[in-house]
């Protein structure tokens, strides 16, 4: 049996570039995908050309409601959602002909992964940049590295809830991908550029890199949502007690006949090292 993969489209005020979204959905190379468009009551032409699509295809459904933020309108279309699998795709981003046929055989070999990503190019305004990151659950700590096109199964989704909709200022992919993403899980990254991330001039996360008061107000609550992880990993109390432990071992150490018996056989060594120092100190 052929799982299906739900693409949940959000989209406020990006009926230019929805056109482009969607035909990389339809051009897929596996066919056993729903589109799953929501409205999150852009005042443009939204609704026209997305039912447009629907008219098109089948597999293109359409939703409409009022403004609440890119958080409420990603989990609204997981709701509507029959797929095993999930990939959220902004309206004015764009996917690769091979990311579902791939992504689905990676799951299928092995049923202990978590995630899927993929290698990214940037486009818009930077023509074509590569990104290549590489995961590692540590460094997620302090740095996002996946993009919000990431595959998941849906009942991990509902598992841990969803976006949380507190963060309305952006990094909620970054937010949801700490709740999503435990220290032992297995995420891959297909090596193949997947996933089309769009550069404006006027955009959400430009108008959030300009304004670092909200973007430390984001990254702050981020941390107030996961606090038992960071403190995990970054416990200031914890750190100071193992320095402390640390310090009083050095202690204990220094006054023992073995490590005074070592000075004894290392000072011909240490010697020749401060000698070694000293000619070519005076050569410079």
């Amino acid at each position: 049996m052929n799982p299906i993969i739900s693409v949940i489209v959000p989209c406020y005020n990006q009926a230019i570039y929805l056109p482009e979204a969607l035909q990389s959905v339809l051009d897929q190379d596996y066919p056993h995908w729903e589109c799953i468009i929501v409205n999150d009551g852009s005042p443009d032409n939204t609704e026209e050309v997305a039912k447009q699509w629907t008219e098109k295809d089948s597999r293109f459904r359409y939703f409409s409601k009022a403004n609440s933020g890119v958080c409420d309108t990603r989990n609204f279309g997981v709701k509507q959602a029959i797929g095993e699998y999930i990939i959220p795709l902004d309206g004015d981003d764009k996917i690769g002909t091979r990311y579902f046929s791939e992504a689905i055989a990676a799951f299928t070999s092995d049923p202990t992964i978590r995630l899927i990503f993929s290698d990214t190019i940037l486009f818009g305004i930077v023509n074509d940049k590569k990104i290549n990151p590489e995961f590692v659950f540590e460094s997620m700590l302090t740095e996002n590295q996946i993009f919000n096109s990431a595959i998941f199964r849906r009942a991990d989704f509902l598992e841990v809830g969803g976006y949380n909709p507190n963060m309305v200022d952006g990094i909620e992919d970054w937010d949801f991908y700490l709740s999503l993403i435990r220290p032992d899980d297995k995420v891959v990254k297909l090596h193949d550029y997947h996933y089309y991330y769009r550069i404006k001039e006027v955009s959400r996360s430009a108008d959030i890199a300009r304004h670092t008061e909200k973007n430390d107000a984001m990254l702050l609550q981020m941390f107030r949502n996961h606090v038992p992880l960071f403190l995990e990993y970054f416990n200031p109390v914890r750190d100071r007690i193992e320095a402390e432990t640390y310090k009083r071992e050095l202690r204990w150490h220094y006054h023992t006949k073995e490590y005074r018996l070592g000075r004894i056989l290392f000072a011909p060594y240490n010697g020749l090292k401060k000698l070694y120092h000293s000619m070519f100190s005076k050569t410079d």
